[in-house]
């Protein structure tokens, strides 16, 4: 029997809880849908019996995209739909060919979650039918009709092991080029066609300034604590574990959401994550930590005119004072990169796809000039590590003997690793989030 939905993700906290709120959704309109990871391995039963009717991707920038993540998982398919999960850019990205869709991504239906990303799209050749606005599925979450599903910080800080009659202090790191290798980082600079080894320094030298930021003020303020949320493509670094074994007020935590560390937290800083507008959403406020300049042309514009705190004593001032100033960031921005409407996004998206899957398809993203081709090496070389992960056996042992197949092998296997998502954990959330969706 065919299969009506599958939905790929890529990072599991970023991701996997605003599409399980779609999957149920669509069930609750009478749809099957499934899940996978864009590198789970492929599987016969989407190409044949169990093909899907819409394929809905987390990311689809060329052909490429749609060779690896339609193509290679379910063969063709005409009726693709876009997540879209990055879309906060710089005002340099904003213009740059590969983060406007080249090829026949074009004709794929591309979700925005405001105005001025459906408009930045539109000028620079999609036609509107393939970018509708949906709004942003993940701030539904913090909508009024979803009182009650997060934790409260005694129920968070008893399951971390932090106090609740303590402040709980916020940090939202972004800091991921700065846990990359100079190969990672040029083989990055290489496929987006911008060089980003400027950027990674940044990422650096921030993250160092920021952690003695937090040194200092954590020694100077015991009865403070501070947890530090990694980012989903943040690796743990040298430095976050010196400094958790130094100051017993510092928690390096990566699991539960985001927002619901933004819900339960006192006070709230923040880099240049995109989290920013979840924190507008859920009505809370916060302070943008910036050490060193952001070049223009990595820096979010949605941050742009944005009020920041730029050295150690306004950050210890900040943490000492309420949070009573006015949000840093204008709201008419915020709302014009995430549109807000009296109707969840989660129903304007689940509305989009049922209409994408009753109607003819939009576009036709298989057209010519494209020519898709099955990535043999790619689907064999998941296989290898797959096993390797089923029998717990890290390829970085094979460094000595096959150095180059190693380091390959390890960052996928890390990959992996990263993304996995436990049955266990994905009944609690299929049940938390069914009492909320009628």
């Amino acid at each position: 029997m065919a299969l009506d939905f599958l939905i790929l993700y890529e990072h599991t906290v970023r991701e996997y809880e605003s599409i399980l709120l779609l999957k149920a959704e669509l069930a609750k309109r009478g749809y099957s849908t499934e899940i996978r990871q864009l590198l789970d391995r492929k599987k016969l039963k989407y190409f044949t019996w169990k093909k899907p009717k819409v394929l809905v991707s987390s990311c689809m920038y060329d052909d490429d995209g749609i060779n690896s993540h339609v193509y290679n998982n379910i063969g063709r398919c005409n009726k693709i739909v876009n997540l879209h999960w990055e879309q906060m850019l710089s005002d340099t990205q904003e213009q740059a060919p590969w983060f406007n869709f080249n090829g026949n991504a074009k004709r794929c239906v591309q979700t925005c979650w405001g105005k001025k990303t459906q408009q930045r799209l539109i000028a620079h050749g999609m036609e509107e039918k393939n970018c509708p606005v949906t709004g942003a599925v993940m701030m539904d979450f913090l909508r009024p009709e979803f009182k009650g599903y997060f934790k409260s910080k005694e129920e968070l800080c008893r399951e971390h092991g932090l106090d609740p009659d303590k402040k709980l202090m916020l940090y939202i790191s972004s800091f991921g080029y700065a846990s990359m290798s100079e190969e990672e980082v040029r083989e990055l600079s290489v496929m987006s066609g911008e060089d980003f080894t400027g950027f990674a320094r940044t990422n650096r030298i921030s993250m160092k300034e920021t952690l003695d930021w937090f040194d200092r003020y954590l020694g100077a303020h015991p009865e403070v604590q501070l947890v530090y949320r990694r980012h989903p493509s943040e690796w743990n670094s040298t430095a976050l574990d010196e400094l958790a074994k130094k100051r017993p007020n510092f928690h390096v935590i990566f699991s539960d959401s985001v927002k619901q560390w933004i819900i339960a937290a006192d006070q709230i800083f923040i880099w240049m994550s995109t989290a920013i507008a979840e924190v507008y959403f859920a009505e809370k406020n916060c302070r943008i930590l910036r050490p060193v300049p952001i070049e223009h042309e990595y820096d979010p514009v949605i941050y742009k005119g944005a009020e920041y705190v730029t050295n150690y004593e306004d950050f210890a001032a900040a943490a000492d004072a309420p949070d009573d100033r006015p949000f840093p960031i204008a709201k008419e921005i915020i709302e014009g990169y995430f549109d807000k409407d009296e109707t969840p996004s989660y129903i304007r998206m689940a509305d989009l796809l049922e209409q994408v899957y009753k109607e003819p398809p939009r576009d036709e993203p298989f057209a010519p000039p494209f020519k898709p081709h099955f990535n043999l090496l790619k689907f064999c070389a998941l296989i290898g590590v797959h096993v390797m992960d089923a029998v717990h056996f890290d390829p970085a042992k094979l460094s000595r003997i096959a150095p180059g197949f190693s380091a390959t092998a390890s960052r996928v296997y890390g990959y992996i690793q990263k993304a996995k998502v436990s049955k266990e954990d994905v009944r609690r959330m299929e049940e938390k989030i069914a009492r909320f969706v009628h």
